[in-house]
């Protein structure tokens, strides 16, 4: 399949990319080479990518690669384009093809990820290998197949894989964000019920109603209380925890029923306690840790919005040119807007 958006710009022996020095923490977008696909690899042109929390945690330096080869690299793990050229030996892509890509893979037993551990797609162009290009509808906007991998293939893992929420199991949202969210939109796709969702902004709770929860709540309520009487008095199957902030998981572990368990899925370097120990126990109760998702999950993703099932048209925030990357990490790193995704388009 061709696409009349493809043009012989892709051979220029240069573009723009979003590139930070993981040593001094500087980031900038500036003219690099153009990458070149070598065997098994595709060149991607880049339509869209998305801004993660973890982009403003690499750039300010709370996250810090394991894999990386030298000191920079090239942002970006959410990235959805257009198959530009192929390596020796591909099969299984053409040019012109629509894609997502998987945020990282295997290499050696360890998963590396994309525009953490090696270049990513804040830029023109993108190296891909073929394994992780995962295939979209032509009538999915690019704008939402680049935040497939992560900011929803991320809630979906936990909610699937790591918790194994069942239908009508009663659930609770802690943080209505980028993955929150979708987190809301998820549970009540695979039946969950009821759903509380707890943030302190308003818009946040807002959309978590509008997103699919039956109650949301602010944090400085009562919340273990509002919990017991939706739920006649059992708490919580579930409890997600997408804010990875210590009063959220205390907060969380008091609505939880007998073997109940609590889900750590936002991410923070401060230490875990549990304040009422023995009650923990006695109830038999679990705290189980998770990190992004693997390759079925992002293909499953893909399939049902292929088939009606999932609509993400509520999930771009906005959108702005690459070179305008640093001013998205900082309306991010802000909130303004209450964001849920802001996406670049690198190439228009």
């Amino acid at each position: 399949m061709s696409d009349p958006m493809l043009s012989d710009s892709r051979l220029s022996d240069s573009m723009l990319a979003g590139r930070l020095n993981v040593r001094t923490k500087q980031f900038e977008v500036t003219e690099v080479p153009r990458p070149t696909p070598g065997p098994g690899q595709v060149l991607v042109e880049v339509r869209a990518a998305g801004i993660c929390l973890s982009d403003v945690h690499l750039i300010e330096g709370q996250l810090n690669p394991l894999f990386l080869q030298g000191d920079e690299v090239t942002l970006g793990h959410e990235v959805a384009g257009v198959v530009a050229e192929l390596g020796d030996g591909v099969t299984g892509a053409q040019a012109g093809q629509r894609v997502t890509l998987q945020a990282g893979e295997e290499v050696d037993g360890w998963i590396h990820t994309r525009g953490v551990d090696y270049d990513g797609g804040w830029a023109q162009y993108a190296l891909s290998t073929v394994e992780t290009l995962v295939p979209i509808p032509d009538d999915l906007p690019f704008e939402q197949a680049c935040i497939v991998p992560d900011a929803v293939s991320t809630p979906w893992a936990s909610i699937v894989k790591t918790a194994g929420v069942r239908a009508g199991e009663p659930v609770g949202v802690w943080g209505i964000g980028g993955l929150g969210a979708h987190a809301v939109q998820l549970l009540r796709l695979a039946g969950a019920a009821p759903i509380v969702a707890v943030d302190p902004v308003e818009s946040a709770r807002e959309r978590a109603l509008a997103f699919g929860a039956d109650l949301a709540l602010d944090p400085a309520e009562d919340i273990a209380t509002r919990v017991r009487e939706l739920t006649g008095g059992a708490g919580l199957a579930h409890a997600f925890d997408f804010a990875g902030v210590a009063p959220v998981r205390e907060q969380a572990v008091r609505c939880l029923e007998r073997e109940g368990q609590l889900v750590l899925v936002g991410l923070t370097d401060q230490p875990l306690t549990i304040r009422n120990g023995t009650q923990f126990s006695y109830f038999s109760q679990r705290i189980l840790g998770h990190y992004g998702s693997e390759p079925q999950h992002v293909e499953q993703l893909v399939g049902l919005i292929r088939h009606g099932r999932l609509d993400l048209s509520r999930s771009i925030s906005g959108t702005l040119p690459l070179e305008e990357a640093a001013r998205g990490v900082e309306m991010l790193e802000r909130k303004e807007g209450n964001p849920i995704r802001l996406v670049l388009q690198p190439n228009g």
